[in-house]
């Protein structure tokens, strides 16, 4: 028998710290309820405005998979990996449309700064719980256009980096659309998992349900998802082990 609970925006967890203002889908820092540690191993969606000139200073994290998905203005990552600093692998600069992922493993330092002069960065911030500890720090960045969103759902982070996502530590499928108008798209859900719909932003109806910017649904034992009636949506769909 399937279970589907909807969660709406305004239930989130609120912080306003001038600077940074947040959501908190997931019990985080000093917003706690004990109904909302996570699903599965989808631990902190947060929903982040960063000011401009301002970040998050050098922090460290640990056997986590970290997502940065970056909806508005850009992010500015360094790490302690060599990542944002001169000569590093990756330039370490997130705009709308990427997709980074961090392995955080066995210990990792980073920042995160929105550089521009005016207006805020809006970005997701996801953890992740990774299904082995103690593994090497790992970085990954990658861009999807929105025509590959547009009018379905495109996986973009996953266990095994299928259809060139990003590769998680994780046993979890992560997948991005965008939908507006007559656009449709199903999705088959296996048995035995558990899917979370994070609505970001406009409207859209999931299996009947109708969702607005920030809602989410948790659900368990559902065969399909069936999305439609989008109006300027942008949506993201976990798949995840129980």
């Amino acid at each position: 028998m399937s279970d589907v609970e909807l969660i709406k925006s305004a239930d989130r967890g609120y912080a306003d710290h001038g600077w940074l203002k947040s959501f908190h889908s997931f019990s985080f820092a000093d917003y706690y309820d004990p109904k909302r540690m996570g699903f599965g191993p989808l631990r902190v969606i947060n929903e982040d405005r960063v000011a401009a000139g301002t970040g998050f200073g050098t922090h460290g994290h640990r056997d986590m998979e970290i997502i940065s998905y970056v909806l508005d203005g850009e992010l500015a990552h360094k790490d302690s990996m060599g990542n944002g600093h001169a000569g590093g692998a990756n330039a370490g600069v997130i705009r709308p449309g990427d997709v980074q992922r961090m392995s955080a493993g066995t210990g990792v330092m980073h920042s995160e700064f929105n550089n521009l002069k005016t207006g805020a960065t809006h970005f997701l911030q996801i953890w992740i719980m990774p299904d082995q500890r103690g593994v090497a720090p790992g970085y990954e960045q990658k861009h999807f256009d929105a025509a590959e969103k547009r009018g379905k759902l495109r996986l973009v982070a996953s266990k095994d980096g299928a259809e060139g996502s990003v590769s998680l530590h994780a046993d979890a499928r992560l997948y991005a659309g965008l939908f507006d108008g007559a656009e449709t798209a199903e999705l088959a859900l296996a048995p035995g998992r558990l899917t979370y719909v994070h609505l970001v932003r406009g409207a859209l109806t999931v299996n009947g349900q109708v969702l607005t910017g920030g809602d989410a649904l948790q659900i368990r034992e559902l065969e399909r998802l069936e999305i439609a009636g989008g109006a300027d949506a942008e949506v993201l769909v976990f798949d995840l082990p129980r």
